[in-house]
């Protein structure tokens, strides 16, 4: 896992910068003008997406390694993607922008809570003992919170620049998720067939019940097909590279990586099929 852990901090902070380059301060102000559907999508995904996961735990009795590694995915928030997804889906993308650039920010709290708490309530000691909640909360702000800042602050004195070249830098991210990705399959071809025969039906179970839980919840609370797309969807992606990080410095075992690995070849056929799904209600 010698690859992985030492590019995925890299390719993790070089993400979260080219997330910054896309937002605003106005993406951060939005959330007041709306604040209910916002406050909805923002619960969803933080509080019932664990718990959904870890009911899930439970009803499918997987191995500790594999519990915990499906909770560290369930606890890393959609990234950019979910906002390039979302538009294509002809969804709320203001508001997926906003949900993005909140939780961008809030999972280097949320983030810890959930995935040490899960630790103990699984029974597995090894993730408590390498590292403290402190400790990975501080790693995560200065590789997630950090060039998110920076990105913002070049947005804000070079706009035109990265206005006109922000399609390189997505593309950048596209590239850097999928090697991250690569690694963890060309370090580990041997075993994680075996993994993914383990993890593979709760990843799958986790990631359309939750477009599904979610979609009904926006319907209760929102007026509008597009805002519930955009909640959908930002339910539905994780952010893989991120979760990948966490798991890594926390673990030296690869096993704790396959739900996430699981997960990410999964969630953009899911979501295609998802937004497919809801463009023939539409009809």
């Amino acid at each position: 896992m010698e690859i992985v852990t030492k590019f995925a901090p890299i390719a993790l902070a070089l993400i979260m910068f080219g997330l910054g380059l896309g937002l605003r301060t106005e993406d951060f102000l939005r959330v007041f003008y709306n604040p209910k559907i916002f406050i909805v999508g923002l619960t969803t995904q933080i509080i019932i997406l664990p718990i959904v996961a870890y009911l899930l735990i439970i009803l499918f009795n997987v191995s500790s390694e594999l519990a915990l590694g499906l909770m560290i995915i369930a606890a890393a928030p959609g990234g950019v993607t979910s906002n390039v997804l979302t538009k294509i889906a002809k969804g709320d993308v203001a508001l997926s922008i906003s949900l993005t650039a909140l939780t961008s920010l809030i999972c280097i709290i949320s983030v810890p809570i959930i995935v040490f708490h899960s630790a103990n309530l699984i029974g597995v000691t090894e993730a408590t003992n390498n590292l403290s909640m402190i400790s990975i909360s501080l790693q995560m702000a200065g590789i997630v919170t950090l060039p998110v800042i920076i990105g913002m602050l070049i947005r804000k004195f070079a706009n035109n620049y990265v206005t006109k070249n922000i399609s390189i830098f997505e593309n950048i991210t596209i590239v850097l998720f999928t090697f991250v990705f690569l690694a963890i399959w060309i370090e580990e071809g041997e075993n994680i067939f075996f993994y993914i025969k383990k993890s593979g039906s709760i990843v799958l179970a986790l990631n359309i019940l939750m477009m599904v839980i979610a979609y009904y919840i926006a319907k209760y609370f929102s007026s509008t097909i597009q805002q519930r797309k955009c909640i959908s969807i930002e339910c539905g992606l994780q952010n893989g590279t991120l979760a990948v990080f966490v798991a890594s410095q926390l673990f030296d075992d690869i096993i704790y990586l396959i739900p996430t690995a699981c997960y990410a070849l999964v969630m953009y056929l899911t979501a295609f099929i998802f937004i497919f799904f809801l463009r023939k209600i539409e009809a």
